[in-house]
């Protein structure tokens, strides 16, 4: 016995260490790929009653959105062309540049439906590239949010100093801050229509992006204005038509913010809406539009999501009715071996 256990003990110690020793992972259902797994046949039945129950799901919430979409009202008026003086129809550009012009325009617009407040108030801007790399990248989010790094202005050039002191806030982004202005007023009676421009910008850009403490600095003082001035007795934090004009749009046609007219506005009545138009788009064949829209339940007015529904419930309704008459038309057994090519026998023979 002694013998049989020493020779077992010694038969066993290699094994034992090369076990220990070995490189090879534990055993486990989840390394070896052993998991119980959902392995589902798609037998025609079951391709037809998935494209049916897509196209159930799918259609009742394009309609909803789309009907959503179709309560908003929205005015849209295009204004870079009908604000400019016939005399300078053919001079556009030197009519925007020339200090001397008389910027003002008046128009009348007319309200198709009844429009509940808030009616939110939009600037519309096409074919301004606000994604461009160097553009985007010209700005300096430290100085924006503390008052010590005033001087980090190395990415802003060629809008970083002025006579040796840094522009705060400095950049491209920020020197191009539109500066067309609206005011809204009723035709029957005169009364201001007042905007309200508070809280247009978002919550966590007031409170973290832009600091409390730091206030305009040489903006808008070189021999080149490029957009809007800022109040300098204002601290960033609450400068926010500057807030939302940095949160950089994606594509080249965008809308931003202005503020809230926060009174309804009745079905056939006139507004009369006095513009500034200050804001350069004629050097690069840009357009202007200003924009009055309600919200409803999805948001702004936009039939895209509603129409995309549409189109993928009926897509998917068409393919199982599709499905359906060919199963119909031509049914065979599930896994027909005659079938397969080995099965078929060669034309001709």
């Amino acid at each position: 016995m002694n013998s049989n256990g020493a020779t077992s003990s010694v038969s066993s110690g290699p094994n034992e260490a090369s076990r220990r020793n070995s490189k090879r992972p534990k055993y486990s259902k989840f390394t070896q790929q052993e998991l119980p797994a959902c392995k589902p046949l798609l037998t025609p039945g079951w391709v037809i009653t998935a494209f049916t129950l897509i196209g159930v799901v799918f259609v009742p919430i394009g309609v909803a959105s789309l009907l959503g979409s179709r309560d908003v009202v929205e005015i849209v008026y295009r204004y870079e062309s009908e604000c400019i003086p016939q005399s300078f129809s053919d001079k556009k550009l030197e009519f925007i540049q020339s200090s001397e012009t008389n910027k003002t325009c008046t128009r009348t617009l007319t309200v198709p439906k009844h429009m509940k407040a808030p009616v939110f108030v939009y600037y519309q801007l096409d074919n301004f590239y606000q994604n461009h790399r160097r553009y985007v990248k010209n700005r300096s989010d430290k100085q924006l949010r503390d008052k010590k790094s005033e001087r980090t202005t190395a990415l802003c050039t060629p809008e970083a100093t002025l006579n040796g002191s840094p522009i705060v806030p400095c950049g491209l982004i920020a020197w191009s801050l539109f500066n067309d202005t609206y005011q809204f007023s009723r035709n029957d009676n005169g009364r201001l229509l007042s905007v309200n421009k508070t809280n247009i910008s978002w919550k966590s850009d007031r409170d973290n992006k832009f600091g409390k403490d730091v206030y305009p600095k040489n903006f808008q003082s070189g021999r080149l204005i490029g957009g809007a001035k800022l109040d300098p007795n204002k601290s960033l934090s609450e400068q926010e038509d500057l807030i939302v004009w940095m949160r950089t749009a994606a594509l080249p046609t965008f809308r931003k913010l202005y503020g809230r007219i926060e009174a309804d506005l009745l079905a056939n009545e006139k507004i009369t809406v006095k513009i500034e138009n200050n804001y350069n788009t004629y050097s690069f064949g840009g357009k202007k539009k200003l924009v009055l829209s309600t919200t409803g339940w999805l948001g702004g007015k936009n039939d895209f999501l509603g129409i995309a529904y549409l189109l993928v419930g009926g897509l998917c309704f068409f393919m199982a009715l599709l499905f359906m008459i060919v199963y119909l038309a031509k049914p065979r057994p599930l896994g027909d071996p005659s079938y397969l090519s080995w099965n078929r026998n060669p034309s001709g023979l």
